[in-house]
């Protein structure tokens, strides 16, 4: 049942207001955004200025740069734009990404809008203009619904892009090509657990862990690295412009987060096919099977994590069978053409999921 009559043209029209910074999520806007070009969606994006992944989105559509914030005067601006943009240009849809873009939505008509949420929200003041809430999680539609959410609230979650990986030479890592290599990414803030993996690989003689991303809690890991005579054997890499084919130049990945909402460096991860240990944070919990995906092990746990690497070190053929169930997860709960057609659904004003 339509819950909106969206504005009808040739092919749909998007305007994406995205004010994230880098990261996992980041590289899943991106992936969305090819993936409706594909499928002849026309976008436009309105974003922070300087993101190390608008080359990737520009070409898809014209790009408006404002720092938004509260204390931002380009806040202003921001409305201004946003509204001239949607008013001129009739978009069937504008799609904000995460709460703070919700504050540029209006009660524009004939627009569906959108808030699309890769994390639980602490409450809904920013969503007051918008005609349904999309989740990449069951758990994030129930938190919504608990918090008084009363519209239409669905989950619609990620997929791993389509690529092929072509693994880096583990000496440009200054790694020997015989070591067993872990490998994690992400944002280094305390909730990604990095601090716990370090402390796994310690346990593991001559292993490698390759931490790519950056965050201000780097200098606190690279100090913990030398506490435990790691130095030499953790390599921080910094942002990389395509994390897959580091990825699979290693024997093991593994996401450490103490909260996790999905998971997205997860799914690349499985998209590559290099077996995987998680902890028990949110999205692991709701899609990754124990001993058939990979292993998952209790949160702040790194003797468990440890041992699931020796699991995946010692038993080839176990490792293995972690890849295939993987890649059929993948392809039972995160399929791109089944995730895009469920977008386009909305785009149309037929939210009944």
């Amino acid at each position: 049942m339509a819950h909106v009559t969206a504005a009808k043209t040739k092919e749909p029209r998007v305007l994406h207001i995205h004010f994230g910074k880098e990261g996992g999520a980041e590289r899943f806007f991106v992936n969305l955004a090819q993936a409706f070009a594909e499928r002849g969606v026309e976008q436009r994006f309105i974003i922070r200025p300087n993101r190390s992944w608008e080359p990737e989105i520009s070409p898809l559509g014209p790009v408006i740069r404002n720092n938004f914030s509260r204390i931002s005067p380009m806040s202003l601006v921001a409305h201004y734009q946003a509204d001239r943009w949607v008013k001129s240009w009739k978009p069937d849809a504008v799609m904000a990404w995460m709460p703070r873009a919700g504050r540029l939505l209006y009660s524009w008509p004939d627009t569906v809008k959108l808030a699309r949420m890769g994390d639980f929200p602490q409450n809904l003041k920013h969503f007051g203009k918008c005609d349904l809430l999309v989740g990449n999680l069951p758990g994030i539609a129930t938190r919504c619904r608990d918090l008084g959410w009363t519209k239409p609230v669905l989950t619609i979650s990620n997929f791993a892009r389509d690529i092929t990986p072509v693994a880096i030479d583990r000496a440009s890592l200054n790694t020997p090509e015989d070591a067993f290599v872990v490998a994690a990414s992400g944002r280094f803030v305390p909730r990604k657990g990095f601090d716990v993996l370090i402390r796994a690989v310690a346990k593991l003689p001559g292993a490698h862990l390759w931490l790519l991303g950056d965050g201000r809690e780097r200098g606190n890991l690279e100090a913990l690295a030398r506490e435990l005579g790691m130095a030499e054997r953790v390599h921080f890499t910094g942002w990389v412009s395509e994390p897959f084919h580091v990825v699979a130049a290693a024997d093991a990945f593994v996401m450490p987060s103490r909260h996790e909402p999905l998971g997205n460096t997860l799914l690349e991860a499985w998209k590559v096919g290099v077996p995987t240990v998680a902890t028990r944070s949110e999205g692991p919990d709701w899609y990754m099977r124990d001993g058939i995906d990979g292993i998952v092990t209790e949160i702040d746990d790194h003797d468990a994590i440890a041992a699931g690497l020796v699991r995946i070190r010692d038993d080839k053929t176990l490792a293995a069978s972690f890849v295939a169930g993987a890649r059929a997860r993948l392809d039972q709960y995160f399929s791109k053409s089944a995730i895009v057609d469920a977008y386009l659904k909305v785009f149309s004003g037929d939210f009944s999921g």
